[in-house]
């Protein structure tokens, strides 16, 4: 969920912005809308959303993550995720209806950092298991990012498994050390950069924090404090105990006037835990315990934001 633009004078100025609003709610997902929500190329969701009116966006109906907003709607953490308007149909399709995040800011810059340890459901990896078919595709994205990941076996077949290509692509960026990892960054140009894959260590996520915020203080701080705050919500959040969350991102947007704000986006993957059972959030994950990391991806998050302080660009 996530992004926003516009200019002129005075009394032409609301005028010319119903135009554009108009044009955008009405108009079948053309460019206009794209350069409007640039975000949606940040996570990779093209095709997924569709603009709405009073400052909303429709996001492409998902059971489980309309359970997860639903309920999300009536624990602690509301404040910190998009607030939620039901579902709705349009054009045939049912979506989900929510807050535009970016309506209140000026040309923004947007980060989407994945939170987790890995970002698969432990079912997916057992489902993978038990038809372990050879996938081209994913030889073919393994040896794009890395020519000497594969094996010699899986050089002579050309293929990988599924379970296996899941398991390395979290370890080549910094997922698997760091418990999240930088998916794409928007900066207030239009300009995407999704070329993140390799992000690994403490310092490749400082110098990209660094080139996202320009090195400014006060944007920094205010995203440690934000993080800070939804840290100290999820610790008490009811829903945050019971839930495994996975694939779910923290969505960074700030603008030329120093608005700095984050947001917990993306519940697609978010799965109930058994009655009884919860969750740490920031112990090893073994397979079979569930745990998906969050908490220490937002705590090595926060460790480097506070870091950053003080220092130059």
């Amino acid at each position: 969920m996530e992004k926003e633009c516009v200019d002129n004078v005075t009394t032409d100025k609301s005028k010319s912005w119903r135009k554009i609003k108009n044009m955008v709610h009405w108009s079948p997902f053309v460019m206009s809308f794209k350069k409007k929500y640039p975000w949606i190329q940040l996570a990779g969701h093209a095709g997924s959303f569709k603009a709405a009116a009073n400052g909303r966006i429709l996001k492409k109906h998902c059971e489980s993550e309309q359970r997860c907003l639903d309920r999300l709607m009536m624990d602690v953490l509301k404040p910190f995720v998009p607030t939620y308007h039901g579902d709705v149909v349009k054009d045939g399709e049912r979506y989900n209806q929510m807050d535009d995040l970016l309506a209140d800011f000026d040309s923004p810059c947007v980060m989407d950092c994945k939170m987790g340890v890995r970002t698969y459901l432990e079912e997916e990896l057992t489902k993978a298991r038990k038809k372990p078919s050879l996938r081209k595709d994913m030889y073919q994205k393994m040896i794009e990012v890395d020519p000497e990941a594969p094996t010699e076996e899986e050089n002579t077949q050309r293929a990988v498994t599924k379970p296996r290509y899941m398991q390395w692509r979290e370890t080549i960026s910094s997922t698997a050390t760091l418990g999240f990892r930088i998916e794409g960054i928007k900066k207030e140009d239009g300009s995407v950069n999704r070329d993140f894959k390799k992000t690994k260590t403490r310092e490749q996520v400082t110098e990209a924090f660094r080139e996202f915020t320009k090195g400014n203080q006060n944007i920094l701080i205010a995203y440690r404090d934000r993080l800070k705050d939804i840290r100290d919500t999820l610790e008490v959040s009811p829903f945050f105990k019971c839930h495994e969350v996975i694939g779910s991102s923290l969505l960074f947007i700030h603008d030329k006037k120093e608005q700095a704000k984050v947001w917990m986006i993306d519940f697609g993957k978010t799965t109930p835990l058994p009655e009884g059972q919860t969750l740490k959030h920031d112990v090893p994950w073994q397979e079979g315990n569930r745990e998906d990391g969050y908490l220490s991806g937002l705590n090595n998050l926060i460790d480097i934001l506070t870091a950053m302080e003080g220092k130059q660009a």
